[in-house]
């Protein structure tokens, strides 16, 4: 029959008399009384059914049950001490706590990320994903969501003003040639993401060509895949300008006619309206500001 795990003021008071071999100096560095620590060890040695120490006339030695169960007392104390200090140190501040988007993540908020470190390497951060966010995650300080901007009982920050942009790779796939007009996009696959309310008819509406018939059409449930797919030469994907500018900087994409078509939806930093909220939330929300105001 296994034995109870033992209270963990009783193993404290035994792992720190075991290092003195002396009842006096465990209950000054514990802050007990004499009394209390003798008590907790008495505890301690009647539910292990076996003494730990000899009571000698003029002070303690260990027997050799307490000579065996002293290192393993000791460690898990030692791993309790230093997790403990390195988790809730008093200069320790829980990590600010951000669920992002994440196709924002991939290929906005990342390649910018090293210059918030740089500037404030003291701030902690933790990042979660979501692809849509219907509601606001409790165990997050912010989020970074896709829509219209309005969320009940939230206050949110714009962070994007983007134009919807058809982006293909520079080379397609199975023989077809990069289209030049928009009506060549009818020999074409058309890469749609579900989730945006701007989408691929919204563009063709405001380009001209309401009543385009298409080949074949893929969806998507997040934008970045659809830009992969696009990367690859399988399809025309449709861009947000925020998102896509790197990639055809870089010439892993292009955009092949020179016609945006403006979105009034956006990427916001959200937060709850008229709570307390983590003390390095507007450090951060300062930042990102900035760069979303540089970029735009």
């Amino acid at each position: 029959m296994k034995k109870k795990l033992p209270p963990l003021n009783w193993l404290r008071s035994f792992e720190a008399t075991a290092r003195h071999l002396n009842i006096t100096q465990a209950a000054a560095e514990l802050n007990q009384t004499q009394a209390a620590i003798s008590q907790q060890i008495k505890g301690l040695e009647s539910q292990l059914g076996t003494p730990l120490f000899n009571r000698l006339p003029r002070g303690l030695s260990m027997t050799e049950a307490g000579k065996a169960y002293l290192p393993v007392v000791h460690e898990c104390i030692r791993r309790l001490r230093t997790a403990t200090d390195e988790i809730f140190g008093q200069d320790k501040t829980r990590l600010l706590t951000i669920r992002s988007n994440l196709v924002f993540f991939t290929l906005w908020l990342a390649p910018r990320f090293a210059r918030f470190r740089e500037r404030y390497p003291h701030v902690g951060l933790r990042f979660s994903s979501h692809i849509w966010a219907d509601n606001f995650n409790r165990e997050s300080d912010m989020e970074i969501c896709y829509g219209q901007g309005a969320w009940p009982g939230m206050a949110a920050d714009r962070l994007t003003w983007d134009e919807l942009i058809p982006v293909c790779s520079p080379a397609m796939s199975n023989g077809l040639q990069v289209p030049r007009t928009p009506q060549d996009l009818a020999e074409h696959t058309l890469l749609h993401v579900i989730g945006y309310e701007d989408g691929w008819g919204h563009w063709l509406d405001h380009s001209g060509y309401p009543d385009l018939q298409f080949r074949n059409q893929l969806q998507f449930d997040t934008l970045i895949s659809a830009l992969q797919v696009a990367r690859y030469g399988d399809g025309i994907a449709l861009g947000r300008s925020s998102l896509v500018s790197e990639m055809i900087s870089k010439g892993e994409l292009i955009a092949p006619f020179n016609q945006g078509v403006k979105t009034s939806e956006a990427f916001y930093l959200v937060r709850p309206a008229n709570q307390y909220i983590h003390p390095h939330a507007e450090i951060f929300r300062t930042w990102i500001v900035e760069e979303a105001t540089k970029g735009n």
